[in-house]
């Protein structure tokens, strides 16, 4: 039997194009949630379900329209094409559009576009329920017909013509609708569109068709240009058969066929057809020319020949296999036993029988070829270092060549076996062309690897396998002489782009899946690093308690934390729990890849959750402020915060101490963010230490010298108002003085603001004394007030009021001044000193 496969075979360019975009489309969704990680097609990437249901189960979602796509999901335009309204509303919904159209397709879709728009009629001979005949349709921007035989041309009125193809139809059907096309026409443009592959393939399928017994078509049933395949094939070859895989076969109505031809169309995977022609390959063998029933009904006729001719003796095979028909009958086929004429005498009867039955056994051995495929014994006759001879006790010795043996380093096949051994071997051709049988041991322990592999696919165990080459997909690996596929998927636990790290590597691997008929077998490392994986998680938690130190890595960021690995699983390290003082993102106090020592707050195992704490392995530093500050001690602190009242300053993460507002600085302060600003180093004195309270009280004036700030009281201003060489300087004096006085006002109104301001303060340090402070220190505020009010009012009006001689001696005015700033000193320490209002 000759089997032979016409070329060019398996998927076209078009259809390879589209499922390279899918996969790649595929992969990169896997590290996407929700729409982002969602692919859809309208329709069937390729028409073919077995590659259909593989993209399907990688995660491929079909679906008719567009608008059924979740938004901002990916979509895949098939090599078939799509209408241009497709795209609109695709954008419409915010679809990542990733266009497989073919681009012979595509070319036609430019053409009816801009000759519909120049107004031409545009015809498309094809099928007009193909999506690729739909698609074309939906760009054409006019009149259009759709032809799929030679008689419908005439149905069509308009006279202006654009012709275009269907890509997959026969050359035949253009050829006869452009012709009567051009025939009634008058304005006939045809435009071959037709795939150069699609005319290579039906023409190497008739041709291939026309010299072949029996033709085989593999496709989908949905595919176009298969059964256009098959079509063709029928018109030549009168018993072709359609079939989608190898289970299809009709093996029986082959196996009479001495040569069989085989096509594919342009969606058929090359898998597909490695598959049925291995399947042809393996079971339709070389028959016997005559079965053992047809040898025995000879031997028979001959029998009764001879007892026709008027004897009456035993006709045995060694008497008349010499005959001419007999003779070749055992010749070219395996016997059973002989059949005998009946004698008087019984026993030498059946002793010639059994005589006749071992000798026709010993020839059925002798004369019978084993099958391809199955597993021969025999005795070694002769061993060089390229091969070893068999005798397998048949009319051909068996041959079994060096690369088919499993040798170890460099050893020799005249050290390893020897003349007169026996050995078993699987035969691998009845005819290695020299007229021997080509054995083979390596296959033969392939069966031994393949139960190994089966074992440990049942039993979920390991085996280790060697990548020696990437493929479309994955890697091959090695199982001592099975070789398996690893998807790319399967390769780690992360993801993979490309296999190179991984050729020439034994990694450790579980058995996905087993199918042995078809030598093949899938393994998968992701499979074993997740198990490993548990089992490590599971160490890691028996062995953690709550109130361990452990250390980790800082894996990545969150607003609320940090994740730490712990040695394989992860634990949360909560914003709160890094630092005593407080931060706005961990990143302030941490780093992607740092090594910390952290310490196990709690554990729960059913939800898998950690939380971890890192300043708990610091003293808390209320804990030692003894060791660290005391009062009066000036120190140096960060702004932290800044309120009406006051600043927060830093002194160490988790310990904060209050600057009054009274305290910023000597002069009077109304908007303390003129003074400093949130993270500004400043210097501050301790005032008071609060254990109980967890307060502490600072000051920034007090590390300050007065002199240095810009607005106290000018002792230029008094001195020019005591001196003056111009009959003014009377007037002067009172009016520098009445300034003054309300500049003594304004003081005095601002130390009353801010005692007020820290009475508040101490009534939110201490709720149970606030009332009875603010309320006495209001009243001695209010008394203060007009106390001084009185004064200045009548030191005012008897300035103003008094004649004064322009030429009085100024030491009136200095008079008045002394007893002016002798009222503002008063009114100042009555009112910095609370305590007096307290003792009242």
């Amino acid at each position: 039997m000759k089997i032979t496969l016409a070329e060019p075979t398996g998927f076209c360019f078009g259809v390879r194009r589209a499922l390279n975009k899918a996969g790649e489309t595929l992969e990169k969704s896997r590290g996407f949630s929700g729409a982002e990680g969602l692919v859809y097609a309208c329709g069937s990437i390729i028409h073919n379900r077995q590659v259909t249901a593989e993209l399907a189960a990688a995660g491929l979602l079909t679906i008719d329209r567009p608008e059924q796509a979740a938004e901002g999901a990916s979509i895949i335009v098939r090599s078939h094409g799509e209408a241009e309204a497709f795209f609109a509303a695709a954008e419409k919904r915010n679809l990542k559009v990733i266009d497989a159209t073919c681009p012979f397709v595509s070319k036609i879709h430019e053409i009816v576009f801009h000759a519909s728009r120049q107004g031409r009629h545009i015809v498309v001979v094809g099928d007009p329920d193909h999506p690729e005949v739909i698609g074309t349709i939906g760009w054409v921007d006019g009149d259009w017909s759709i032809v799929r035989e030679a008689e419908q041309a005439a149905g069509i009125a308009a006279d202006c013509l654009t012709v275009v193809a269907q890509t997959t139809i026969p050359q035949y059907l253009w050829d006869e609708v452009v012709k009567r096309l051009q025939h009634e026409k008058t304005d006939v443009v045809a435009i071959p569109t037709i795939c150069n592959a699609t005319i290579e393939r039906q023409t190497a399928c008739r041709e291939l068709a026309a010299r072949s017994d029996c033709m085989i078509v593999i496709g989908d049933q949905n595919s176009a240009n298969s059964n256009k395949l098959f079509q063709i094939a029928k018109e030549v070859c009168r018993k072709t058969y359609f079939v989608e895989k190898a289970e299809d076969l009709a093996l029986k109505e082959m196996s009479e066929c001495d040569r069989i031809g085989v096509a594919a169309g342009a969606s058929t995977p090359e898998r597909i057809i490695k598959e049925v022609i291995t399947t042809m390959s393996e079971q339709i063998t070389d028959k016997e020319v005559m079965s053992t029933e047809e040898v025995q009904n000879a031997a028979n006729e001959a029998a009764g020949a001879t007892e026709e001719a008027g004897g009456n003796e035993v006709v045995t095979l060694a008497d008349d296999v010499a005959t001419d028909a007999a003779a070749e009958t055992v010749a070219e086929s395996a016997p059973a036993e002989q059949t005998v004429a009946p004698v008087v005498d019984e026993g030498a009867v059946e002793e010639e029988k059994n005589e006749m039955h071992d000798f026709m056994a010993e020839i059925d051995r002798s004369m019978r070829l084993p099958n391809r495929g199955e597993i021969v014994e025999g005795e070694i006759v002769q061993v060089t270092n390229r091969e070893i001879v068999v005798n397998l006790g048949c009319k051909k010795d068996g041959i079994i060549p060096k690369e088919e043996l499993v040798l170890e380093g460099d050893q020799e096949l005249t050290e390893l076996f020897k003349e007169g051994d026996d050995i078993q071997a699987k035969v691998l051709k009845t005819d290695d062309g020299d007229g021997n049988i080509l054995l083979s041991r390596k296959k033969l322990e392939v069966i031994e690897h393949w139960e190994e592999i089966n074992e440990s696919f049942e039993n979920k165990t390991v085996v280790d396998v060697k990548v020696i080459r990437e493929v479309k997909g994955g890697v091959i690996a090695l199982y001592k002489e099975v070789s398996g596929f690893i998807p790319m998927s399967q390769l780690s636990d992360k993801y993979v782009e490309k296999a190179d790290e991984f050729i020439g590597k034994v990694l450790p691997v579980k058995v996905s899946r087993v199918d042995q008929r078809r030598n093949k077998a899938v393994f998968s490392h992701k499979a074993f690093l997740a198990e490993e994986k548990q089992q490590r998680v599971k160490e890691i938690w028996e062995s953690l308690e709550v109130g361990n130190n452990i250390e980790g890595t800082v894996m990545r960021f969150t607003d609320y934390g940090a994740f730490v690995d712990i040695g394989g699983i992860d634990g949360l390290l909560h914003i709160s729990e890094i630092s005593w003082g407080k931060l706005k993102h961990p990143q302030e106090a941490l780093k992607i890849g740092e090594r910390i020592n952290v310490r196990i707050l709690s554990l729960n195992s059913e939800k898998g959750k950690i939380s971890l704490g890192m300043k708990q392995n610091q003293p808390e530093p209320w804990t030692v402020i003894d060791q660290k500050y005391e009062v009066n001690q000036v120190i140096e602190g960060k702004v932290v915060q800044i309120k009406e009242y006051g600043a927060f300053v830093e002194l160490e993460p988790g310990l904060d101490g209050l600057v009054h507002i009274s305290e910023i600085a000597h002069k009077r302060v109304t908007n303390i963010t003129d003074e400093v600003e949130i993270g500004e180093i400043v210097n501050v004195k301790i005032l008071d230490i609060d254990k109980d309270r967890r307060r502490i009280s600072l000051s920034i004036k007090e590390t300050r010298d007065p002199a240095d700030e810009d607005d106290r009281p000018s002792k230029d201003v008094v001195a020019a108002a005591t001196t003056g060489d111009s009959e003014d300087s009377t007037t002067e004096s009172a009016e520098t003085l009445t300034d003054k006085a309300e500049e003594i006002i304004e003081q005095a109104k601002d130390q009353a603001e801010a005692l007020a301001d820290k009475a508040e303060e101490i009534f939110e340090q201490a709720k149970d004394k606030a009332e009875d402070l603010a309320e006495s220190v209001g009243e001695k505020t209010k008394e203060i007030f007009e106390n001084l009010s009185d004064k200045v009012e009548d030191l005012v009006e008897k300035i103003s009021g008094d004649d004064v001689d322009e030429k009085a001696d100024t030491s009136d005015a200095d008079e008045k001044a002394d007893t002016m700033a002798e009222a503002s000193t008063e009114a100042t320490e009555e009112a910095d000193d609370p305590s007096a209002d307290e003792k009242e």
